[in-house]
């Protein structure tokens, strides 16, 4: 019988990096893809093979999955914004999960977990559960990637034969991180006092590590064809996650940031969009994103994650403790 190899896609990422730690602590054959062969540092003391693949590229593809019987497919642009979000965001995400199932089925590739996003379920009912279907909100790039790429892998997944289980963490934090993603730099803003007001925006954080075992235990024992939600049942305001720092880190005098009129976020997302047109630089709040988020309660029915994967992840308040703590102390 031949040796099992396990790939990570985006091995260098922050949710990618700790899968293969994880795999590696369990004594898997691990291969790491990564988009620029020369970012290795995420890979120091680790006993896996790193190769270059880019989900738009086929023939990088072709030349990684030789051999792996288990994908992970994490890789993806998790970005809410682009000068060209369609292009960058959208075409990035779907044509990238296309070419991974093509190239997977031409190489034999047995299992697939697919990483998607909580971003692709229905909030219209919260909870927010699976078995409302997706999301209809069609307002944000990334939330479409997410959308129809979700939908993609597991239509292919059932063309070509590939047991295909599919994941949907929420706002991952804390460490292992060789890069900031969106959710930890969003911990740091927090730590620095960055958050001079509440944009009535929910989060639901979940430790990367929860996440991690939970992409493992969906390769094990996941369901072909289900969708399993990995976060925390509970929302937690930007409000609370400031006090919880502020609790933590007393001599940083944190502030608690004060709730603005939604009309007023609305003015200012709209001239940080104009000053954005001009800078070409992320803008800090975007109106379609308070149109989808403004008094949103991210809550989530994890007991099918509970149930099927024995999903236990560790309270939304450990985490973002956890997080702070990591990126004050050791994040440089």
């Amino acid at each position: 019988m031949s040796k099992e190899i396990s790939l990570v896609t985006g091995a260098n990422g922050h949710l990618g990096n700790n899968l293969v730690r994880l795999l590696l602590s369990e004594k898997h054959e691990v291969r790491a893809s990564v988009r620029n062969i020369n970012k290795q540092e995420a890979f120091e003391g680790l006993n896996c093979e790193v190769v270059q693949a880019d989900i738009t590229d086929r023939e990088s593809l072709k030349k990684a999955f030789i051999g792996v019987t288990n994908l992970y497919a994490v890789g993806a642009n998790f970005s809410m914004w682009a000068k060209n979000p369609k292009v960058d965001i959208y075409d990035n995400n779907v044509q990238g999960t296309q070419n991974v199932f093509d190239i997977a089925q031409e190489c034999g590739i047995k299992n697939i977990v697919y990483v998607s996003s909580v971003a692709s379920l229905d909030f219209t009912k919260l909870p927010g559960n699976v078995d409302n279907g997706y999301n209809k909100d069609r307002r944000n790039w990334y939330y479409n990637s997410k959308n129809d790429s979700d939908k993609l892998a597991l239509e292919l997944g059932k063309k070509y034969g590939i047991r295909t289980v599919v994941i949907l963490p929420s706002a991952m934090i804390g460490s292992k991180a060789f890069k900031l993603s969106y959710t930890n730099n969003l911990v740091l803003q927090i730590l620095n006092g960055e958050i001079p007001v509440d944009t009535n925006v929910t989060l639901n954080w979940i430790d990367v590590k929860d996440v991690a075992l939970g992409a493992y235990s969906a390769m094990l024992k996941g369901r072909n064809g289900e969708r399993y939600i990995l976060s925390n049942e509970q929302h937690t305001t930007l409000q609370e996650s400031v006090k919880i720092a502020a609790e933590l880190y007393p001599a940083l005098q944190l502030k608690t940031p004060k709730k603005v009129p939604k009309f007023l976020l609305y003015a200012v997302a709209g001239l940080m969009e104009f000053g954005s047109k001009l800078t070409g630089k992320e803008p800090l709040l975007q109106r379609h994103y308070l149109d989808m988020f403004y008094g949103l309660k991210q809550d989530y029915d994890i007991s099918k994650s509970k149930k099927e994967l024995g999903f236990k992840p560790k309270p939304s308040k450990v985490a973002l403790e956890e997080a702070l703590s990591y990126l004050k102390n050791d994040w440089n």
